[in-house]
């Protein structure tokens, strides 16, 4: 029998194109699930940056605290979300509902 790939492999390869990073942070937005995004922003951390470790040293963030930050129950401060996403060369925007 043969076993089949995990997607996790696929996807952290296709979050390397800052387009598709892009569609996905916005679609687990979407979502309105604080815990979903946080996943998928981790997700994009792996595939844009080379390591946590290097991803810490450039956002001036413990590399603990970061983990902790981008696990399913962190609540990571604005300041350090936006530290977080600037690194990995995106920002928040405002947008107003229709």
């Amino acid at each position: 029998m043969t076993r089949s790939k995990g997607y996790q492999e696929d996807l952290i390869k296709a979050l390397e194109d800052p387009l598709e990073a892009q569609e996905y942070l916005n679609a687990t937005l979407e979502d309105k699930d604080l815990e979903v995004f946080l996943l998928a922003l981790r997700d994009v951390a792996q595939a844009r940056s080379s390591s946590i470790k290097q991803l810490a040293e450039v956002t001036k963030l413990n590399r603990e605290n970061l983990y902790r930050m981008l696990s399913d129950k962190g609540n990571p401060e604005l300041k350090s979300l936006n530290a977080i996403l600037d690194a990995l060369g995106f920002r928040l925007t405002v947008e107003l509902i229709k």
